[in-house]
């Protein structure tokens, strides 16, 4: 039964739980972290971390997503940003640098605003991915809802594996006032590579882009206190705790519904350390999309800097350019340890381990079995 509150005379909320509202149970049972698996699959394509990249210029460039894919994670570029864009994107980034001593709190986001007015050049994407596609990982690149259509013909012929359809919050239908709406139903049934769509935050939703023929769906909208705003700007807000459960259970009655089709989920967004990534997977999710928390690794173009997409929109920018982690690790001791961190920041998926060890689970399918209670 649905906890409904009664927030003024006649309307009613749903209340919901964020992540720091849970907690895991431990069962009768541990075992051993040598004996946990964290590997998924999605289509043909399987991952020893269920790591995806929140596709951001600031944690992901084309040598980056190979050595997230070399380490067993998902490294996905974003086929609008920098790498787009622009042939000289470290001098770029300099420039990003050099903006962090303008006393103009707004200068970093113009400057992203100003950077991202330069049209995406199909050659400089085709370079950028074919780095990704020479190393050997899987090739994975995020488009907007808004240029999916223009964009993916480049990104299939540049040798695209798994392609990102991603906004703020994405249906499945995007309805535009000057083009063809994007019907993401016909659009994934005539590609050839699986898709992954999102942002989304309820049950309904999720079951609409489970139909379409995604094979995965994002849950969630790169949310990072302190640095994401959609909550201030738009007053729309994911609960993340609540959101993956109820995309869980749309996945449920879809594999039901189809006979046994299954669409992962990713969660994207409120997981700022490693319990949080566990707290994820514990409420259903597949894999985690990540973001700022790897804005801490020494390899991160934006050389510890953090910002969304969503920060250079050219008129309703919802991310700050922020510092990310007040630390500077590699990437591998990042995800794999060993940490001098006590708070979680570091050793994120080797956590995950022996979160799973701890409560007796030995693969990501039975962990989101896991009990689950609520502070009060």
């Amino acid at each position: 039964m649905r906890d409904l509150v009664e927030i003024g005379m006649g309307r009613t909320a749903r209340r919901a739980y964020d992540l720091d509202d849970v907690e895991i149970v431990p069962s009768r049972r541990t075992r051993s972290s040598a004996v946990v698996s964290t590997a998924w699959q999605i289509d043909a394509y399987r991952f020893d971390l269920p790591l995806v990249t929140h596709p951001t210029d600031a944690i992901v460039s084309p040598s980056t997503a190979v050595q997230v894919g070399e380490l067993g994670g998902l490294g996905v570029l974003n086929a609008e940003g920098l790498w787009s864009r622009h042939a000289n994107v470290e001098q770029v980034m300099g420039r990003l640098l050099d903006a962090t001593k303008d006393e103009d709190p707004t200068a970093l986001v113009r400057l992203l605003q100003e950077l991202h007015s330069a049209p995406v050049q199909p050659e400089l994407l085709a370079e950028a991915l074919g780095k990704v596609r020479e190393s050997g990982v899987t090739v994975a690149a995020r488009v907007s809802p808004q240029r999916a259509a223009q964009l993916t013909p480049h990104l299939i012929a540049a040798g695209v594996e798994i392609l990102v359809v991603q906004g703020t919050i994405i249906s499945a239908e995007h309805v535009s006032g000057d083009a063809d709406p994007l019907d993401l139903k016909e659009f994934i049934g005539g590609l050839d590579v699986p898709v992954i769509a999102g942002g989304t935050a309820d049950y309904r939703t999720a079951m609409h882009l489970m139909r379409t023929g995604a094979a995965g769906v994002i849950v969630g909208h790169g949310y990072t206190p302190g640095i994401t705003s959609t909550d201030r700007v738009l007053g729309i807000g994911v609960p993340m705790a609540t959101a993956i459960i109820d995309a869980a259970a749309a996945r449920r009655d879809y594999l039901d519904e189809t006979g046994g089709r299954y669409v992962h989920v990713l969660a994207d967004g409120g997981m700022t350390s490693s319990g949080d990534i566990a707290k994820a997977i514990a409420c259903g999710a597949d894999a985690v999309m990540l973001g700022a928390p790897l804005a801490a690794a020494a390899e991160a173009p934006g050389h510890g800097l953090y910002w969304t997409a969503a920060a250079a929109h050219p008129s309703l920018p919802r991310s700050r350019v922020a510092a990310g982690p007040d630390f500077e690790v590699d990437l591998k001791t990042l995800l794999f340890g060993p940490s001098s961190d006590a708070e979680g920041a570091m050793n994120l998926f080797g956590a995950l381990r022996r979160a799973m060890a701890k409560t007796g689970y030995s693969d990501l399918k039975e962990f989101q079995r896991v009990g689950l209670t609520v502070r009060r």
